[in-house]
């Protein structure tokens, strides 16, 4: 042992191995020198090359040379690489529903190619976008632009939401605030060449020669606000005719807004979001090389965990097609299970008495930091309530799904140009208690085009703690029946049932709150179009055996 460790001295002072920590060592000035990527076999070339360089940006396969096969003090595997690899930030672009969305998007409003091709890359393809924009060459994806392996950007588009893309971010004064959003995320000159990260006392040598950037501690790399640039988006939006009737920045459509419902909530003065979607692990040393470095504890994995366990099995079922590197999605998959486990609770309450009616009540109780579901208006969280008399026979349900993922009496999956009114109280099984935000356009049409979109006609999602939904900015306030519902407030919500028609007797409830990323008249409406991003999606939709996940449940004996 004492030879090698000999042997990686002397090659930390070749600058051969990746950058360890806790050194008080004076970096050498920084020389300019070219990347030299390692070599990697490249199965498809619709993948990209996850060893590319570019002047601002440099793949995954570089940063793997040392940051991948890490193990925590229990020998649990947390690689950087192989994590990220399993996510959907990784799989941004391969990532169908964005790609059917994104052509739907562009065939129902050709006139805005441009602003399309700009605002759905950014965040999807950022190095790519970024680059391309720099270069001022055309901002383009499908045909000759990003997703074809011949165009020079690919391989940084192909890489997604990666390494040098977030921890190139600067710490700048725009982060948090409107400037800073909507994939505005200020990355450094690059002659600078700084990758910030959450460590101090690092030496910087090694990476500067290997991969030519210099690791630079800052703290706002755990701060929420960086996670503001993608995580808060607004759009523009048109009449019929494709003309943009959003005049400013701040007349568009809030089509995300999850860093501002956080900003809302009590959670943004305890916990950020990389807290919660970043799981920590402890003794983990921040490089493979060498082999004396001092583990760290509370190391942040790039397992980035989100609600989406639907696209992470589209995914999974679909990898050569989609062009996926990752091989093994189970941990992620896993884990989305865990976080959406952990989101909501659902308990028994009293029902509203009633001497000819069976009469019970349910409460959610938020446990997540921001709206319940957050981010892109497609997903829908609902009440699945099932009622069972003594012999075990189904008397009542509301919140029945259907394998092709509809719900049993929703409006908007028999109709999708209506929707399903938030309640109170529930009394027939064509009611649905359905948490979601429906778009409209400037005629209060319920639209699913997202260009069309100029507010939303309902937005009863579930708040978080600490949100009141009488002073929020109009961006997430509450929007339709549940704000004058009292018993929708911040944190939980109360919904009462009275099921006439049933003799006296004993019957027990089962009631499950289920999650949805894809609601099914969001995707009944894109399937209308014809191209073949989306009928190839819809392929993979109609085959995929994940379109609900459960949150949470409970079972209670009820009496008339």
């Amino acid at each position: 042992m004492k030879n090698n460790n000999l042997l990686y001295i002397g090659l930390m002072l070749l600058g051969l191995v990746a950058c360890g920590d806790n050194s008080t060592e004076e970096a050498a000035p920084k020389e300019e020198v070219t990347p030299s990527p390692l070599p990697v076999e490249i199965i498809n070339a619709s993948k990209g090359d996850p060893a590319f360089t570019t002047e601002h940006f440099s793949g995954s396969q570089n940063c793997a040379q040392c940051h991948d096969d890490l193990k925590d003090n229990t020998g649990k595997s947390v690689s950087i690489i192989q994590d990220w690899q399993a996510t959907l930030m990784a799989n941004a672009t391969r990532d169908p529903l964005w790609k059917a969305k994104v052509r739907s998007e562009l065939n129902r409003t050709p006139a805005l190619a441009t602003v399309i091709n700009d605002k759905c890359s950014k965040c999807h393809a950022p190095m790519a976008h970024f680059e391309a924009s720099k270069n001022g060459q055309a901002i383009e994806i499908f045909d000759t632009g990003f997703l074809d392996p011949s165009n020079v950007y690919h391989d940084a588009a192909m890489e997604g939401v990666s390494c040098t893309l977030c921890h190139q971010i600067e710490d700048s004064e725009i982060l948090g605030t409107p400037e800073g959003m909507s994939g505005n995320y200020p990355i450094n000159n690059p002659s600078d060449r700084k990758l910030y990260g959450p460590y101090e006392n690092v030496f910087t040598r090694p990476m500067e020669m290997n991969v030519n950037y210099t690791p630079t501690f800052s703290a706002h790399v755990k701060e929420s606000e960086l996670c503001a640039t993608c995580h808060n988006l607004k759009t523009p939006f048109t009449d019929e005719a494709g003309n943009i009737l959003s005049s400013t920045p701040e007349t568009e459509f809030p089509e995300q807004m999850s860093y501002s419902e956080w900003d809302a909530s009590a959670y943004s003065d305890v916990k950020s979001c990389q807290q919660c979607h970043m799981l920590r692990a402890n003794g983990v040393k921040i490089s493979t090389m060498p082999e004396w470095l001092e583990p760290r504890d509370k190391f942040a994995q790039h397992s980035f965990v989100g609600g989406n366990r639907f696209m992470l099995d589209i995914l999974s079922n679909n990898k050569e097609e989609l062009g996926v590197i990752a091989s093994d999605f189970s941990k992620t998959m896993a884990a989305t299970e865990n976080i959406l486990a952990s989101a909501a609770g659902i308990e028994q309450i009293d029902g509203v008495e009633s001497p000819s009616d069976l009469s019970f009540g349910v409460q959610i109780n938020s446990k997540t930091g921001h709206k319940l579901p957050s981010s892109y208006p497609s997903r829908r969280v609902f009440l699945h309530v099932v009622v069972k008399n003594s012999l075990g026979e189904i008397v009542f349900e509301s919140g029945k799904v259907n394998s092709d993922g509809s719900i049993e009496g929703v409006d908007s999956d028999i109709d999708q140009t209506s929707f399903e009114p938030h309640y109170d109280e529930i009394t027939s099984s064509d009611q649905v208690q359905v948490y979601e935000a429906i778009m409209q356009d400037y005629q209060s049409n319920v639209t699913y085009t997202l260009l069309r979109a100029s507010s939303y006609i309902k937005d009863n999602r579930i708040l978080p703690i600490g949100f009141d939904k009488t002073k929020v900015s109009d961006d997430i306030k509450v929007i339709g029946e549940a704000m004058a519902d009292n018993n929708f407030s911040a944190g939980s919500d109360d919904v009462f049932y009275k099921i006439p028609g049933l003799t006296a007797g004993t019957y027990t409830v089962t009631a499950e709150l289920m999650y949805q990323s894809l609601a099914f008249g969001f995707a009944e409406d894109l399937f209308k179009d014809t191209a073949k991003e989306i009928t190839d999606f819809k392929r993979m939709y109609t085959a995929s055996k994940a379109k609900v996940t459960k949150i949470a449940d409970t079972t209670f004996i009820v009496a008339r």
